[in-house]
């Protein structure tokens, strides 16, 4: 539960997200307890859960792993993100006397008795797979999955910036490419977006924004300058195994993954670091530093920049204490 990935998004707009991004049913093959907890919500329609409990006769916490079961296949909703803090918090940290610890040092409590009213999220009319599939490739797309593509197709130019084929390799959706090609073309040709061929050593057709065009010619006519900064590994920007050589980094909210000058330099990987490029004893430091987020002082700084490569990590240390 704790490696579910996440989405937030305006309520209008679930439709569009569960086309491209369909509910893990499996055949609707729940366990015991989850079957029995979905069935209720099914009759009994929205409802809290002590009211859940008391009508499918299951254990609190047997309620709470079906409930936990249903939301990671996005079938379920609930009134708050308490509810959603509650499936995240720790079964140490929701036993009675833990929330009561909480509330007498008056930090926040976050239980399913107060997550509100549980409800399954309706189904889109047309099914869970209303995009063509390989062998319906010949049938054509009705003008609101258009719409939805579209829509996804502007998201993904916001992410990205250009897009093209191999970067779904990243993407978990469920709409083909050769449909969001044919959504890109339109773009195109109504001077939403440019084509062409924006990024070097990926064959197929590659779509841009304007902003995106803009900043990928300001680089071109910027100087390294040794600027280093890293993201989390479920961030977009993680492309190592992607776009970028080497070894996939898990998109894992733990790992991190560090660039310099743009080009991936280090990762950290089950809280160790992994060095991608030959760095000497200061540069390895730096990165370090900047991987861990450790803030390093002015004066370390500006002593860094004089000293180059000469400066011993012991000394280093003994600088920042």
């Amino acid at each position: 539960m704790r490696s579910t990935p996440i989405v937030l998004l305006n309520r209008k707009h679930v439709a569009t997200w569960r086309l491209a991004f369909p509910a893990r049913e499996n055949g609707n093959h729940f366990s015991t307890n989850t079957q029995t907890v979905y069935d209720y919500l099914n009759e009994h329609g929205a409802s809290f859960f002590v009211d859940i409990v008391s009508g499918t006769n299951l254990l609190p916490t047997m309620v709470e792993e079906a409930l936990g079961e249903l939301v990671f296949r996005g079938l379920l909703t609930a009134d708050s993100f308490t509810g959603l803090r509650a499936l995240l918090t720790p079964l140490s940290k929701t036993t009675s006397r833990a929330i009561e610890n909480r509330r007498r040092r008056r930090k926040p409590v976050y239980s399913m008795d107060e997550a509100g009213r549980w409800v399954i999220l309706q189904k889109d009319k047309r099914g869970q797979a209303p995009f063509p599939t390989a062998q319906s490739s010949a049938t054509a797309t009705s003008e609101v999955d258009r719409e939805s593509i579209e829509a996804v197709a502007q998201k993904l130019l916001q992410r990205y910036g250009v897009v093209f084929r191999k970067l779904l390799d990243s993407e978990s959706m469920n709409i083909p490419w050769r449909d969001l090609l044919r959504v890109l073309r339109r773009l195109e040709a109504r001077g939403e977006i440019r084509g062409g061929r924006f990024i070097g050593g990926f064959s197929g057709e590659q779509f841009a924004t304007a902003d995106a065009v803009h900043l990928l010619r300001s680089m071109r006519r910027t100087a390294p300058d040794g600027t280093m900064f890293s993201v989390s590994a479920a961030d977009p920007l993680n492309m190592l195994g992607i776009l970028i050589p080497g070894p996939r980094l898990a998109a894992a909210a733990a790992n991190r993954l560090l660039y310099r000058d743009g080009v991936p330099v280090a990762v950290l990987e089950a809280k160790e670091i992994r060095y991608l490029v030959e760095m000497n004893a200061a540069d390895q430091w730096q990165a370090r530093n900047a991987l861990l987020r450790r803030r390093i002082p002015p004066k370390v700084r500006a002593y860094l920049n004089q000293s180059g490569s000469t400066t011993s990590p012991t000394t280093i240390s003994r600088l920042t204490h």
